[in-house]
């Protein structure tokens, strides 16, 4: 028997049968194969979930969909912080599994753009002669035990195990006091 044949046969007692059994999710999935059909614990597209929150940097979700309604822990495309938990998300579902969640983005609120939030906590502008980074409270640079700190109210922390300053010019050392050891 062919897969058309089967099919049709399928829907034909599927019809037979009293109309409180007939389910429009069990005629379609007998006319198409069960291909691009929800079905217990299954889910195709996309749906549009909630950010409950992070454990260990694991995001929890819930979604309509959910049949335990219990938040689940999902895995992501892209990064989420403390700051997304009661954010929408667009949630999929590997291979269809509605306890197997995937973020797949992140919604914006209405008159924003994924492209241009609303305000970041630090920025960059890069050209071809200069990279300028700015921040509101401090900008820290680090590798190892080396680090760099420059802060708001104009201090310059630099630390690390060995300081090496060294110039083919004058190296010139300036300030109100200069302290030595």
């Amino acid at each position: 028997m062919n897969k058309n044949a089967k099919a049709t046969a399928e829907v034909e007692a599927l019809e037979s049968e009293s109309t409180e059994s007939t389910d429009l999710g069990q005629l379609l999935a007998a006319s198409v194969g069960n291909e691009g059909v929800r079905s217990e614990g299954q889910i195709s597209g996309v749906v549009v979930g909630e950010l409950v929150n992070l454990t260990e940097g694991v995001p929890n979700v819930i979604f309509a969909e959910n049949p335990s309604k219990e938040p689940l822990p999902a895995r992501s495309t892209v990064r989420l912080s403390e700051e997304h938990v009661g954010s929408q998300l667009v949630l999929m579902f590997e291979r269809g599994h509605a306890q197997r969640p995937i973020v797949v983005g992140v919604l914006q609120p209405s008159g924003t753009s994924a492209a241009q939030p609303e305000s970041l906590p630090w920025e960059a502008n890069v050209d071809k002669e200069r990279l300028v980074l700015s921040a509101k409270q401090e900008i820290e640079l680090r590798c190892g035990k080396a680090s760099i700190i420059l802060t708001k109210a104009g201090k310059i922390l630099l630390r690390g195990a060995y300081v090496l300053s060294r110039s083919s010019g004058a190296n010139r050392i300036k300030g109100a006091s200069v302290q030595i050891n």
